[in-house]
């Protein structure tokens, strides 16, 4: 094809090419001779499909030079349907990410080319590579270049290229050994060796590509002949050494075979090249590059069983695993009595028919090339289920507590009690125990042992032995006295606790502190039984009965027992007898030892009068008489006072009997409050700002209300000052 051809032909790329091909993550070129100088050339591209922008080229421009240099001709290949890559990985237990697509574009045009000396160099050059490769400088402007070498016909004549048989895995995984078929094929059967080596540069984002698109870019239309540059290697990597890898990445220079154990994540770029040889002569080398992802894989699947370590727990049994990178699981429990003892659950239940010690299969992943298997033995006894009911609580001055063991298998297991230090006996080897019996108050734990086939259980349960209650009272008085009720003040301890009083006449009582009227004179025994809710009871009686001693009788009379505040005297008769002393209590806060006597109130009200007589044995009796003093209120005030200092009539003030809310003023002759006073008691004396006033006529203003019907007076008057 003429250039000019070429330039129009591939005019139509113009706008995708705005875009860079990015993500290139390898490629190869080959050629078939077909006869006739015919060529079927083959140019395989490999991109990113997951972050690659744009699509691959369609089509796609590879050039021809000469071995001068030379620019011969150049391919125009439309590109036919594109496949997505299996997403395959070194670990067949794993499955790959998805945030990684490879797209595989096959590109295949025949084209005429007559022999000449030196042969023909194909040539396919394009930009660029994932920039998160680690070792490469700047990877995301590194392109690549794929060449391959038609030799003179001198050399090799009718002669086609080596092609690589499988692509590699897209992904790897960190940690796991690579074990990958890297070898090639040769339609002649020439010698192959294979090596790892640098992969070639290509194009920059300054010129992603050539021909008509590169040119309307600004770039060469025709690319550049070889030899080209490699890629710039990232230390401490390079063609021998591409990636992080121990062991390192290696290929068999005979079978191709490709090993390594990658040990670091991330994109890496790898060079490998298969040399063709005919009678020890090279005749030309495919150089293909591409793109491993190492990424995080789980480890090789193992199936686990944990060891067993309960035992004695009875026939049905429920298993687990902790099996690593498990799917899929298949159980074989190992029951001789049925063929139905196996399950595909996670953790499975199965119940035996017998006790027998059993060969327990677990196989991870059935059927697959991840599977592994684990067997272990379990031995299965009767359920040791110790228990007991433990007996109610008893008190501690009475306690003997019997002990029955039993559980859902009891079977013939050296059974052992613990009672604890503070019972006797403290322990026992029995199945039953009787007459246990506790020297303390308190709560104690009992335990209840049964050990079979190696197999030891324990059930605990608590006893308890409650205190003894002490039963205690007094007398409120040391005096008991007829007519008068007698106080019992209960001191026994611990509390709460229900009582049962008995007093000696047939009378009982349940209260904590009771009080009893005695029918008559006399003695009576007394007891208190205090009982605790757990039914703990004692008994208390006073060592000497109660004797109740005979009462004076109190009577009182008073004279008046209605009368006027203007009238508040009133006298009091002693009516009582069988008394040696008296006394009255007049109401209003005053007392007397005379019970004939007379008492004056000074405000008027309602008052009790109480009469509190003693006899010889100090038994008392009281009685009590009510009286009114009724409120009455006067009011009087002189008009003239002499403030001379001879005592008499110095002070001006009304006179005043049964008021409240009271005051007074004096105002001189031009209006001017010159005395003011809110107590009945004070008066004027004449004086302002201190000095005695002279010879003249005051006005007064008194406000006050009554205590009987509370109604409001005010009194305005004159006064003469003489001095």
């Amino acid at each position: 094809m003429k250039l000019k051809q070429f330039l129009i032909l591939c005019f139509l790329m113009i706008l995708s090419l705005k875009n860079f091909a990015t993500h290139i993550v390898g490629g190869e070129i080959y050629y078939d001779n077909l006869g006739g100088n015919n060529y079927r050339i083959t140019l395989k591209v490999y991109r990113d499909c997951f972050n690659g922008v744009p699509p691959l080229d369609n089509p796609g421009c590879v050039f021809i030079f000469n071995s001068a240099g030379t620019f011969i001709d150049s391919i125009e290949m439309q590109l036919p349907p594109t496949i997505i890559l299996p997403t395959t990985i070194n670990n067949p237990c794993f499955t790959p990410p998805t945030n990684i697509c490879v797209e595989e574009g096959i590109y295949q045009s025949i084209i005429n080319l007559p022999p000449i000396p030196g042969g023909y160099n194909l040539t396919y050059q394009r930009c660029c590579r994932n920039g998160t490769i680690l070792n490469l400088i700047l990877p995301g402007d590194v392109g690549s270049t794929y060449m391959a070498h038609i030799p003179d016909n001198s050399i090799a004549p009718g002669n086609s290229s080596p092609r690589f048989t499988n692509f590699p895995p897209i992904f790897l995984c960190a940690g796991i050994p690579l074990f990958f078929d890297h070898s090639a094929t040769d339609p002649d059967g020439d010698s192959l060796y294979y090596e790892l080596c640098d992969p070639y540069t290509g194009l920059d984002p300054t010129c992603p590509s050539l021909g008509a698109a590169g040119a309307a870019a600004g770039c060469p239309g025709i690319g550049s002949p070889p030899p080209f540059a490699f890629v710039p290697w990232q230390a401490p990597y390079n063609a021998t050494y591409p990636l992080s890898s121990s062991p390192a990445l290696a290929v068999n220079s005979v079978t191709g075979l490709m090993t390594g154990t990658p040990n670091m994540l991330g994109q890496w770029v790898v060079g490998v090249c298969v040399s063709e040889y005919r009678n020890g002569v090279l005749i030309d080398v495919n150089k293909r590059d591409f793109q491993f992802n190492v990424v995080t894989c789980p480890g090789l699947p193992v199936a686990s069983i944990p060891l067993q370590t309960t035992f004695c727990f009875g026939y049905n049994v429920n298993f687990t695993q902790a099996s690593v990178n498990a799917f899929t699981y298949h159980w074989d429990f190992g029951d001789p009595t049925t063929t139905l003892d196996t399950s595909n659950v996670i953790n499975p239940s199965w119940t035996y028919a017998d006790s027998g010690t059993y060969q327990v299969m677990l196989i991870i992943n059935p059927g697959t090339m991840c599977a592994d298997t684990q067997t272990n033995v379990f031995y299965i006894y009767p359920l040791l289920d110790p228990v007991f009911s433990p007996p109610p609580g008893e008190c501690i001055y009475e306690n003997s507590f019997d002990f029955t063991g039993g559980g859902a298998y009891v079977g013939n297991g050296t059974f052992a009690w613990n009672f604890g230090s503070n019972a006797t006996p403290s322990t026992s080897n029995g199945l039953n125990q009787t007459n246990i019996i506790y020297n303390s108050v308190g709560t104690f734990p009992v335990t209840f042992t049964i050990s079979e086939n190696g197999c030891t259980e324990t059930y605990t349960a608590n006893v308890e032995v409650f205190p003894k209650p002490i039963a205690d009272y007094t007398l409120a008085s040391p005096i008991a006295c007829d007519l008068q009720p007698v106080s019992f003040v209960n001191n026994s301890t611990i509390l709460p606790l229900t009582y049962s009083w008995t007093f000696g006449d047939g009378g009982t009582s349940n209260v904590m502190n009771p009080s009893y009227l005695y029918p008559g004179i006399g003695t009576y025994n007394t007891s208190l039984i205090v009982s605790t809710p757990f039914g703990c009871k004692d008994t208390f009686a006073l060592p000497s009965p109660v004797s109740v001693l005979t009462s004076p009788t109190a009577g009182i009379n008073a004279t008046p027992t209605d009368t006027s505040i203007f009238y508040p005297d009133v006298t009091v008769f002693d009516l009582s007898f069988g008394a040696t002393d008296c006394d009255i209590y007049w109401g209003d806060g005053a007392s007397s030892t005379n019970c004939d006597t007379m008492h004056s109130y000074a405000a008027p009200g309602t008052y009790t009068i109480m009469q509190v007589v003693t006899n010889a044995n100090g038994c008392r009796d009281t009685a009590f008489i009510e009286v009114v003093i009724r409120p009455e209120f006067l009011f009087w005030i002189p008009n003239a006072f002499t403030p001379n200092g001879n005592g008499l009539n110095d002070v001006f003030k009304p006179k005043l009997i049964g008021v409240h809310d009271y005051s007074f003023l004096i105002f001189d002759r031009w209006g001017e409050k010159i005395f003011e006073t809110n107590n009945e008691e004070v008066g004027w004396n004449g004086y302002f700002k201190g000095r005695l006033c002279t010879n003249d006529v005051f006005v007064y203003k008194i406000n006050f209300r009554d205590d009987v019907d509370n109604l409001d007076y005010q009194y305005i008057g004159r006064v003469t000052l003489v001095r």
